[in-house]
This record gives structure tokens, C-alpha cells and sequence, in this order.
């Protein structure tokens, strides 16, 4: 278990008394909102302790619009945490999280940061306003995606992951070996294709942005090393936390919904 991640359990158990959270072997993470656990933290590691970041932030589309699932038209709603309260405070949200990111990551960490044409551009401009050097943009195709129902435009078949360190001269982690030995002993370039997430891994329950866990695995393997600290400051049902288990790391993680934090628990306890 990392010094960090020992540091961050004894915290939660006295600092971080009021939020409500769970504490386990390798892991803790806070059923609250990201930024004030952000904020806490920051508070007691003001050079930063994580490792590495994952972030799956609100794509903010719940807006009264459809889309196909199991061949049957079904909203595209997903709560109020995915509602657009106009480009002006989307874009102060983004930006406050993200500026967040950037001070808990180490000097040589890096963040994944996932998005769609809706928020992706937004997200980007403002890493690099902020100060992240952008490495690479890879394209998770998705190999069966639901069809578009309304025919006036294409089938939308990809999201997108900005992978991005602290700043040009930053030493960040690359276990390129491992990657190349993945990839049939060839480079393995930017555009991924990944199934969604399986029936196994809903087993506990459904999150409506559920990623699959080889794709945050493999996030994981490329950019830490065992004994890491990963953070995930939208954790949903705890696919990242799984993954960096997995993966000889630690894990530290919020989730705002009750609902989706307990799901979570369940999926880490039965690795899963």
C-alpha cells in the first residue's frame, strides 16, 4: 500500500469525518461530490499525491432527446448530474474540476479525462489553458454501437480520451513493453476498439456511463506502475477502482449519487 494512500485513510477517518465513505484494503473512497473531497484533499497535499487520474466527467446530454437501446426508442436522460446549465457554467464546472486535477496530480502523474463531440473540445481547451500537455487522443470504437434512429446524421460510434501530463518537461510514465507485447508485438496505435461493458460487469446493477473494464485497464497498465495511487473524481459504479486493484495499484474515489456509490462497494468487494 502506497505512503499516500495510507496518509488519505488515516485523513477520512479523521478530517474528512463528515463524509460519508468506505475504507478498505488498497482503497477509499467518499460518497460526496468530487470537488469538495478535491478541495479537502488539496487542503493536506498541496504538491499533490495521485499517481494517476481517471476521469469520466458528467457529458451533460440529458436533454429530453432518445436514442436506441435493445432495439426499443428510450430517453437519453440519465438525472439531473447530466443536465447542461448553459455553456457558461459547464464551462466554469469543467474548469474547476480539472484545475483541481492538476494540483492533486504528482509532478510526472497524468490524467485520462473521457468525452464525446459535446464536451471533449471544451474539456481540452481548457487542459491546455490550464497547463497540461496534451499526449495523445485516443478513439475508443465501440464495435456494435446503437443505431442513429433519426437518420439525419452518422451513426455516432466513438468516444474520446485526452491522456495528458503536468506540463512538456514532466517525466510521466509509459510501460510502452507492456502496450507493444498487447498489440501482437506492434506498436499499438490510438484508435482502440473495445466492447462495452459485459453482462458480468452489470452484474450488480446498471450505471447509464458504465465503461468496460478493458478499457480503463488498459488506461491503467499504460500509464502507472504497481503500488500507484489512482484517483477517480467521478467513479460511477467503481470500474476504475477495479481495474487499479487489479492491477497491483491503489485507489482513491468519489461518487456524488448514494445509489451508484453502493453499487460500487459491491462491485469492489466481489472484484467484479
Amino acid at each position: 500500500m502506497s505512503d499516500e494512500l495510507n496518509v488519505l485513510r488515516e485523513e477520512a477517518a479523521v478530517y474528512h469525518a463528515c463524509l460519508k465513505k468506505y475504507i478498505s484494503d488498497g482503497m477509499v473512497i467518499y460518497n460526496e461530490n468530487a470537488l469538495t473531497v478535491m478541495r479537502r484533499i488539496l487542503d493536506k497535499h498541496p504538491n499533490g499525491c495521485f499517481d494517476m487520474i481517471f476521469a469520466d466527467p458528467p457529458y451533460l446530454l440529458s436533454n429530453d432527446g432518445f436514442t436506441c437501446q435493445n432495439g426499443q426508442m428510450v430517453s437519453v436522460n440519465k438525472g439531473e448530474w447530466d443536465k447542461s446549465k448553459g455553456l457558461a457554467a459547464d464551462l466554469e464546472f469543467h474548469e474547476e474540476w480539472l484545475r483541481l486535477c492538476y494540483a492533486l496530480l504528482k509532478p510526472n502523474g497524468t490524467i485520462w479525462v473521457c468525452g464525446t463531440q459535446h464536451n471533449i473540445y471544451l474539456t481540452g481547451y481548457l487542459m491546455q489553458i490550464i497547463g497540461y500537455h496534451l499526449l495523445n487522443n485516443i478513439t475508443w470504437e465501440k464495435p456494435n454501437p446503437p443505431p442513429n434512429l433519426s437518420c439525419r446524421f452518422f451513426t455516432h460510434s466513438t468516444e474520446t480520451l485526452l491522456w495528458a501530463k503536468k506540463n512538456k518537461k514532466a517525466k510521466h510514465t509509459f510501460n510502452y513493453a507492456t502496450m507493444k507485447a498487447q498489440n501482437g508485438g506492434k506498436q499499438m496505435k490510438s484508435v482502440w476498439q473495445i466492447a462495452p461493458p459485459s453482462k458480468e460487469e452489470k452484474c450488480f446493477g446498471k450505471h447509464p456511463t458504465q465503461k468496460p473494464l478493458a478499457l480503463v485497464e488498459r488506461c491503467i497498465q499504460a500509464a502507472s506502475d504497481i503500488g500507484d495511487l489512482v484517483f477517480d473524481p467521478f467513479m460511477g459504479s467503481g470500474t476504475t477502482g477495479i481495474a487499479a486493484l487489479r492491477n497491483g495499484r491503489n485507489f482513491c474515489g468519489c461518487e456524488m449519487k448514494t445509489d451508484y456509490f453502493d453499487l460500487a462497494i459491491e462491485r469492489l468487494k466481489n472484484g467484479i
